[in-house]
């Protein structure tokens, strides 16, 4: 897919790689942090194993966040549906010491040239903001 790549910043987040990835796997664990999700944005959340279903602001229908490809202890990849162009997401991670995990998400999107002029910047933010987030959840707490 050709399209716009955009990359969050580098994130730490303090826990060992394996259990990041064995939380950020199952979708099932974003129940569990709802609360940091903004609520202004984003409505009608629905979540599996494997998906998530949202209603963002200025969207008229749900789109789905749908694992496709996974590398264990490094990569996960998503697809998105339900959007009138294509667009992947995917979040890296790296281990740099025991219990030290960098993480960075990308997003690739096939945007027209007028579209990516209104949005390079919201969608740069919200790339951000998604890899901050990610950083919040209380990975030594899950098991």
């Amino acid at each position: 897919m050709e399209g716009q790549k955009y990359e969050s910043s580098v994130e730490a987040i303090s826990a060992p790689i394996v259990q990041v990835y064995r939380v950020l796997s199952n979708l099932k664990n974003l129940e569990r942090v709802r609360h940091l999700i903004p609520q202004d944005k984003i409505q009608e959340l629905d979540i599996s194993s494997d998906a998530v279903y949202l209603k963002v602001d200025g969207l008229g229908q749900k789109i789905v966040f749908r694992i496709v490809d996974q590398i264990e202890n490094d990569t996960i990849k998503f697809g998105v549906d339900n959007l009138p162009l294509q667009m992947n997401l995917w979040i890296q991670l790296k281990s740099v010491a025991p219990c030290d995990t960098r993480i960075k998400v990308t997003l690739k999107a096939d945007l027209p040239m007028m579209f990516r002029m209104m949005l390079d910047k919201k969608i740069q933010k919200g790339i951000d903001d998604a890899a901050v987030m990610l950083t919040q959840f209380p990975y030594s707490q899950w098991q």
